[in-house]
């Protein structure tokens, strides 16, 4: 935050400095979460396609004549059971990371909508609201959060 915390000093207060070193905050824990649900998405995806290519492999395959032998198969093996709750904990902390990513989003949204909103409050001097594109721009170039509008 140096880099905006040079040209914020010459242009905004301190409150507008503690919002501006929030909404980064904010965006930053948005975008973590964000990487682990995309991460968790595609960890449950891959780990699926192998416990079902070992189920067809092992249980469906040899016994496709008979849907009990394979039903029997099946639970019969605990390496089975032990993969469908692994894939159970996998989507399961997918769904954690869901929720997670949803709130941050919508509290950096709500955090930077204020911005906007409040932009004339914030910046009052006739200077300071002439020199505040410099602060959005650094925001946008730096962290990639847009200040200049209310849609994302």
């Amino acid at each position: 935050m140096e880099a905006i915390q040079t040209d914020a000093d010459r242009v905004t207060d301190e409150a507008t400095k503690v919002i501006l070193n929030n909404v980064v905050k904010r965006k930053k824990k948005y975008d973590h979460y964000k990487s682990r649900h995309f991460f968790s998405i595609y960890f449950m995806l891959g780990l699926a396609a192998v416990f079902l290519y070992y189920i067809y492999r092992t249980v469906i395959s040899p016994y496709s004549y008979s849907f009990y032998k394979v039903y029997e198969q099946f639970f019969e093996n605990p390496v089975n059971l032990l993969g469908t709750v692994v894939l159970a904990a996998v989507y399961g902390s997918m769904l954690y990371f869901k929720k997670k990513m949803d709130k941050a989003e919508k509290e950096y949204h709500a955090l930077r909508c204020e911005i906007v909103d409040r932009s004339k409050d914030l910046w009052k001097s006739e200077s300071a609201w002439k020199n505040r594109h410099l602060v959005f721009q650094k925001m946008k170039d730096l962290y990639d959060i847009n200040l200049f509008h209310e849609n994302k």
